[in-house]
């Protein structure tokens, strides 16, 4: 494909991920599955494109205002991006919109207008204002302001950074010296991650669906600071375990491998289809100690069946995902019913902590760094539920990690990671241990 037909199919992805509600990773998977006949190098390029645009989709409109223009679609987002971004002047930008096969229609006088109060512009203009030039919803800039304070903007700068490409090595197979000489032998650079124990870090962006290595449920894709959630579990062998929002098993499959695949690890959704889709991996990776189990709510019946009899718990719940904004971006202006969230978790947590055994532990984590979605949704848990008292992260990181805990992600007695601190995406932690005979 020639740069302008490239250009031409990113506009039309791109059009079709504003007219609906799908993410950007779907609807750009789906667009390119029924162009079979577009090449691996150029589905490359027309990703980019996508998510490069996604990713200033704020600061181009707040362009796009200023100029005027009142065409806010794909089209004109792509249009500004050349100019602001790319640094391309007319004459070149004219060389992409043409007559000429498959390439995007040639520009109108409105738009060469536009181009000419784009052109010798910076993309982030210093009368924007704060929460456009780091492309951040006002409803989520006001909280984090008010978490990071004057290191707000470089925080969330961060999170417009692509995302690193991290495994975690399935130890039941191999350890993570041999899988990475194994993925060195093809070619496939990569280091281990920082401060997971059991985790690779890519270099650049590898075909790693088909490798052997994968498909043998030797590796896993998942992010490092997803990793560190599960090894805080501290899973032992022979222990009960239930992840009460297990989705596609990531965590499951994670820590059943720290519990050596001894033990009993219960993987719960309410959604069939994510565990038909940890059911495939829990086969791949060669496990056999999780147990799927489908919830009607997170007050199904099972729950009050299994009262006190799990020595970990497991709520990774349901979020409003500004921590992986990096692998997600249009997610970020995606509509959050923030109230409902706040209610959902804290149903989460009376229900599924009423697993836990006397002396057992409930790890609540989101991939939020929100706030009211962390620290003060446990506050307000511990205010409500006797016998439950907050462990220093500190203390569970040298048994459940081993590895040096930075101490930019200890926040009391929680964990809190970010893309700009560590690296990672923006993960929140807490370990709660139950005392007594009680319950509830």
């Amino acid at each position: 494909m020639t740069p302008a037909a490239r250009l031409a199919a990113a506009i039309e992805a791109l059009s079709e991920l504003f007219a609906g509600y799908q993410p950007a990773d779907a609807v750009v998977s789906a667009y390119l599955r029924h162009r079979r006949y577009i090449g691996a190098k150029d589905r490359a390029a027309i990703t980019s494109v996508v998510y490069a645009t996604v990713r200033r989709r704020a600061r181009l409109d707040w362009w796009l205002h200023r100029a005027a223009f009142d065409r806010r679609a794909a089209r004109a987002q792509v249009l500004a991006s050349l100019v602001l971004a790319d640094g391309l002047d007319a004459a070149a930008v004219d060389t992409l919109f043409s007559e000429a096969p498959y390439a995007p229609p040639p520009l109108d006088a409105e738009e060469r207008r536009l181009i000419g109060v784009l052109d010798g512009q910076p993309l982030a203009h210093p009368e924007m204002p704060p929460d456009v030039a780091v492309e951040c919803p006002g409803w989520a800039y006001v909280e984090l302001a008010a978490l990071f304070g004057p290191g707000v903007d470089g925080e969330l700068a961060a999170l417009l950074d692509e995302a690193s490409l991290d495994l975690r090595v399935n130890t039941l197979r191999y350890d993570r010296e041999q899988t990475g000489a194994m993925l060195a032998e093809r070619g496939i650079a990569c280091e281990p991650t920082p401060i997971s124990p059991v985790g690779l870090r890519v270099s650049g962006r590898q075909p790693l669906s088909r490798d052997p290595l994968y498909r043998g449920g030797a590796i896993e894709i998942q992010d490092e600071g997803s990793q560190i959630v599960a090894l805080l579990a501290d899973a032992q062998p022979g222990q009960q375990v239930a992840d009460f929002c297990a989705g596609a098993g990531g965590k499951s499959l994670a820590m059943a491998a720290a519990m050596g695949g001894k033990g009993r690890v219960v993987a719960c959704d309410v959604q069939q289809r994510r565990l038909a889709r940890a059911k495939d991996r829990l086969r791949r990776a060669g496990v056999d100690n999780v147990e799927p189990r489908l919830l009607s709510s997170e007050r199904d019946r099972w729950v009050s069946r299994q009262k006190g009899k799990f020595d970990r718990v497991l709520i990774d719940a349901p979020c409003s995902g500004t921590g992986v904004w990096r692998r997600n971006p249009d997610a970020r202006w995606r509509e959050v019913d923030l109230p409902d969230l706040l209610e959902t978790q804290g149903r989460l947590l009376a229900s599924a902590s009423r697993l836990v055994k006397p002396g057992g532990r409930l790890i609540y984590a989101t991939c939020s760094l929100l706030p009211s979605e962390n620290e003060r949704r446990i506050e307000a848990f511990l205010s409500g539920a006797a016998g439950f008292r907050p462990l220093d992260v500190s203390g569970v990181w040298a048994t459940a990690v081993g590895t040096e805990l930075p101490a930019s992600a200890v926040d009391g007695p929680y964990l809190r990671l970010t893309p700009a601190r560590h690296g990672t995406d923006g993960f929140f932690a807490a370990v709660l241990e139950r005392a007594g005979d009680d319950h509830g």
